[in-house]
């Protein structure tokens, strides 16, 4: 049984344009639809997740998913939204990004189950890499009229007074190369949909269109909207760079971070496209907010389903101990679980000395881990001050004038945390 997919996008905002019949289409009993996904990384980044979010949701609905990984595509760039070409990769690194993104996209779609409507991945380099120029340009571009391919916007912007660089004529195929993406899968998988971005509306039209003209068929489109903050900053988009979905690139803690630190306005908005959240939770969670918004309902949930969607539940938990280190009541026990990764995280941005291991053989003393040797505090006299009123602490825990920093305090045998007060914070690298 099919559930209406279109209805569901539509409530959660991730909806942007569908050619007409495709909700009729959808309810007629399985369908195969396919959205591309771009390998020029070895992981995905968080604007790659509505597009993921949606073929999940296809998924559950009951229609069979393909996730189309661009090989051959990648090779060439797309210029939808790009204002320059983008670098061309090689097969070796295409193929590794290939397997690292699969492993991603099974924590989202079912590609194991018996079922008829399992995923699959496919990659169009699989389909491309023997296809020649010449017989390319026999069999699929002559069915393509120049002047079609002019007035896609993608390619419009690209060719404007505006646009500096113009467009190569690798780019210009792209439409070409993409639209014979779903020929293909129409006629060797009879998938009927392609999903995308909304700025992939074009393409992906000049895919339904070489349907209709060479495969004699119908294909149908449907794309969400892109998404955008509603302070005008990007989307996924830090001070470092992509939030990634690796571990290794954007550590669980940041990722909680980003999330956490949404907007209100983004939170009520996200929650709908980024979980799994059934409407009534998420307007009972709408409503709770509304009624105390200090509380950040939205964000914590928002941040906690999807940090436990793309890493673990023991990664959230690690995230929001982490968290609580810098503004809660935390202990150096607490400290000392931190990864090295996630605790340069949590105090990215604090001041930091570098001492040599050399110094903790007797046991540094308070005075010059303060003052003399780290310059934490201006001067001697004035962290004998702070030792007396008590407001020193080494990783959390106070400490009196008599207290020596040894290799017992270390956390991850590298560094100590220094405090004054409830939030001024200095970190000791111990070389």
């Amino acid at each position: 049984m099919t559930s209406n997919f279109v209805e569901e996008l539509k409530w959660r905002g991730m909806l942007h344009d569908a050619m007409p019949g495709t909700e009729e289409h959808l309810m007629t009993g399985m369908q195969c639809a396919y959205l591309g996904i771009d390998p020029t990384a070895d992981s995905l980044h968080i604007g790659h997740l509505v597009g993921v979010m949606m073929l999940r949701h296809f998924q559950l609905a009951g229609h069979k998913p393909f996730a189309l990984i661009g090989g051959a595509t990648g090779m060439i760039g797309d210029p939808s939204g790009k204002s320059a070409e983008r670098n061309l990769l090689d097969e070796t690194t295409l193929r590794h990004n290939q397997n690292a993104l699969k492993e991603q996209l099974g924590r989202f779609l079912d590609f194991s189950s018996d079922g008829e409507n399992a995923a699959i991945l496919v990659n169009n380099y699989d389909w491309m890499k023997d296809f020649s120029f010449l017989d390319f340009i026999r069999d699929v571009g002559k069915h393509i009229t120049v002047n079609y391919m002019m007035a896609k916007d993608s390619v419009k912007k690209r060719l404007s007074a505006e646009a500096k660089d113009g467009m190569s004529f690798t780019e210009f195929t792209y439409q070409l190369v993409q639209g014979y993406d779903f020929l293909y899968l129409y006629q060797n998988h009879n998938c009927t949909v392609q999903m995308g971005g909304s700025d992939q509306w074009g393409n992906i039209t000049t895919g339904t269109e070489l349907i209709r003209r060479i495969g004699g068929g119908k294909g149908y489109a449907l794309t969400c909207p892109l998404i955008t903050k509603a302070d005008g900053t990007k989307f996924g988009k830090t001070e470092s760079g992509n939030v990634w979905l690796d571990a290794n690139r954007t550590s669980p803690y940041k990722f909680y971070q980003y999330w956490l630190n949404t907007s209100d306005t983004d939170a009520e908005k996200y929650i709908k496209i980024f979980t799994f959240l059934p409407k009534n939770e998420i307007d009972a969670l709408v409503q709770e907010h509304a009624e105390a918004p200090h509380m950040r309902i939205l964000q914590k949930s928002l941040a906690e389903q999807i940090t436990t969607m793309v890493h673990s539940k023991e990664d959230l938990e690690n995230a929001i101990a982490a968290s609580s280190i810098l503004f809660g009541k935390s202990t150096s026990e607490d400290l000392k679980k931190l990864d090295e990764k996630t605790f340069l995280d949590v105090f990215d941005g604090v001041p930091q000395a570098e001492i040599a291991k050399s110094e903790l053989d007797d046991g540094l003393d308070m005075i010059g881990a303060l003052a003399a040797k780290t310059g934490f505090l201006g001067s001697n006299g004035e962290a004998r001050r702070e030792l007396k009123q008590n407001s020193i602490s080494v990783n959390k825990a106070k400490v009196k004038d008599d207290y020596k920093i040894t290799e017992a305090d270390l956390i991850n045998g590298r560094f100590v945390l220094l405090q004054r007060g409830r939030r001024s914070y200095f970190v000791l690298v111990v070389k």
